[in-house]
């Protein structure tokens, strides 16, 4: 099979297909033939090996351990490993491969059947490799850490890219008051998606002159956390679900000692991949209420290209890895 390999840290010229062995599957994991595979910001820190904290956390200390990225998959199931009961060949899933390993930019990827979900009927490949990492961590975000109740206001920064675009139709469907915080060329997709209020950040600073919010989720940009804490009501959120290194520090450990004697929450998310989320997710997409934004599609050969646009930090949503021309051979 075919896969995008990289043996060595650095930019996106260390990565290059190559042709490899089809992985075979466990007891308790499936074969899937991959159609659709998404980026992540995970993929080019990663790559990157940026921070090197990467390198510490099972990364590979010298060089990848690993050698495919790619968490986000979609495709085909055409082989089940012994003990597996949820699905069987034939059976279209998805799912987060961050925490078994990745392998999603390959033709092919085993994967725990723990961590997968059978796709909606109606969803692409593409919509469903778009979902996965963004589209859960929105939903944890939003209606676990964040706990967002229908009629509550919301202000969501950073809510043109992936998990933002999730984000701002999952608290609509909540039924919150919505406000989007971005730049001022997807303000429009922001109001399409179901903001109530759009803020372009580049004329406007929410945590000086805005209302103060039940939940703030910071997805991009960065404000101290001071400033996040101060535009809170008073029983508040604050979920940092992305960000700077320095907004990362600050709701890590200053988050819960700037919480203390308040009924006010600040901290940092940490996602947790899981099959009943991803159910959850389409559930939401078959209601028409969650829709994955696609900024652009790229072939299997051009992965490299995609890594490099999305490091950039630009996309209005989310960049996906189609295998079509792969399958259509």
């Amino acid at each position: 099979m075919k896969a995008i390999i990289y043996t060595q840290y650095g930019p996106p010229e260390v990565l290059y297909l190559q042709e490899v062995e089809k992985p075979t599957p466990a007891a308790d994991e499936v074969l899937i033939e991959v159609h659709a595979a998404s980026v992540n910001a995970a993929d080019w820190r990663l790559m990157r090996a940026s921070p090197f904290l990467v390198r510490l956390m099972g990364g590979g200390l010298l060089k990848p351990k690993r050698p495919i990225l790619g968490a986000d998959v979609a495709g085909l199931v055409v082989a089940v490993g012994k003990n597996v009961t949820r699905f069987q060949p034939g059976d279209a899933v998805f799912g987060d491969l961050a925490d078994c390993g990745r392998g999603g930019f390959a033709e092919y990827v085993c994967a725990p059947e723990a961590v997968l979900a059978l796709m909606p009927a109606t969803m692409t490949f593409e919509q469903a490799a778009a979902a996965p990492m963004a589209g859960v961590t929105a939903l944890q975000g939003i209606r676990d850490q964040g706990g967002l109740q229908p009629g509550q206001k919301v202000v969501i920064q950073g809510a043109s890219g992936g998990v933002g675009t999730f984000a701002v139709q999952i608290a609509r469907a909540l039924g919150a008051d919505v406000t989007a915080v971005c730049s001022p060329r997807n303000l429009e997709q922001a109001r399409s998606l179901g903001a109530d209020h759009v803020i372009d950040y580049t004329q406007q600073d929410f945590t000086q002159d805005g209302p103060h919010y039940d939940l703030i989720l910071a997805v991009n940009g960065y404000h101290p956390i001071a400033d996040y804490r101060r535009s809170l009501t008073p029983n508040g959120r604050y979920v940092m679900a992305g960000g700077t290194g320095a907004q990362l520090f600050e709701a890590l450990l200053r988050g819960p000692w700037m919480s203390r004697g308040s009924g006010r929450k600040l901290g940092a998310l940490t996602a947790k991949p899981n099959a009943a989320d991803l159910a959850d997710l389409g559930a939401l997409f078959e209601a028409g209420k969650v829709i994955p934004v696609i900024d652009r599609c790229y072939p299997l050969e051009e992965t490299a290209d995609a890594i490099r646009y999305v490091e950039a930090g630009h996309a209005p949503g989310k960049v996906v890895i189609s295998m079509a021309a792969n399958h259509a051979r």
